[in-house]
């Protein structure tokens, strides 16, 4: 017999039970970064090919704009309010790895100051650097390159974007 509300210590243990069996999802959560001349943030990953755009994984229960903005203090000691969701992206089950979500937040513009004094703070990232936005999507790896086109879209129509493998999700 399944527990019932009634008995709140055997219904707890019995949602918990189902949770355990769930399905867990990674969630990446970057951020478009841009300096006073429209330049967009792209940095050099230590730990993997290619450039990327600033952020990273979330921890266990973090939400992921929180991820964002934590990963961007500790790689770059930068400390930004986001302005707004761009980009859901469901990536599928690829390489040795599960199925994951890849959020991407608008940071708005660093003022002149902020711009200059950007540089890695961590073992992460070896560079960091403004790049004309027409040029990022070339130093991007292939399967960032259209979740990028999707964010750049959002930041100029106000339209989010969910995406599936990088495209158009309907």
């Amino acid at each position: 017999m399944r527990p019932t509300p009634a008995d709140p210590a055997a219904w707890n243990a019995y949602l918990a039970e189902g949770n355990a069996r769930q399905a867990r999802k990674r969630v990446a959560a970057d951020v478009i970064l841009r300096d006073p001349q429209g330049r967009v943030l792209i940095v050099n990953p230590t730990y993997k090919e290619g450039w990327d755009l600033p952020g990273g994984m979330a921890e266990a229960n973090e939400p992921p704009d929180e991820a964002a903005a934590r990963e961007l203090r500790e790689e770059l000691g930068l400390r930004v309010e986001l302005r707004g969701l761009l980009v859901v992206d469901w990536v599928s089950p690829h390489g040795p790895w599960d199925d994951q979500l890849a959020f991407v937040f608008d940071g708005g513009t660093l003022t002149e100051a902020q711009a200059a004094a950007v540089r890695p703070h961590d073992h992460e990232l070896s560079e960091a650097v403004f790049t004309p936005a027409a040029e990022v999507r070339a130093q991007l790896r292939s399967r960032l390159q259209p979740r990028f086109d999707a964010a750049m879209q959002a930041l100029t129509d106000g339209r989010p974007r969910y995406l599936r493998d990088g495209y158009a999700g309907w």
